[in-house]
């Protein structure tokens, strides 16, 4: 895993929808392929992906191996407090890979 792609704005109005992305290199291995001598590559999946806001859920997914790599997810939030939005990613072996933003809320 080598990886991992942000964007959050660095600044919003409180109150303000904001839009965040992140996008992580991973193969996704469903476990169904087979090699080139017929041998089944071996199943390597993401299993979750959740974004916290201030260490309270804003967005969470379970994942399933009809997957793409290098999964991308796109959603909505609304800015309430300067802080941090933490992003996790946790695969079928719960090894966890994390990664962090921060966003500064200013008075509308």
């Amino acid at each position: 895993m080598s990886g991992i792609r942000l964007s959050v704005p660095d600044r919003a109005t409180e109150g303000e929808i904001i839009t965040v992305k992140a996008m992580i290199q991973h193969d996704m291995e469903s476990g169904y392929r087979r090699d080139q001598m017929g041998r089944r590559i071996p199943r390597n999946i993401l299993k979750h992906f959740e974004c916290l806001y201030n260490d309270r859920r804003v967005f969470h997914v379970e994942l399933n191996p009809g997957v793409a790599a290098n999964p991308f997810f796109s959603f909505y939030t609304r800015a309430t407090e300067s802080g941090t939005l933490t992003f996790r990613w946790t695969d079928q072996h719960g090894e966890t890979w994390t990664a962090e933003a921060s966003i500064e809320v200013v008075a509308g």
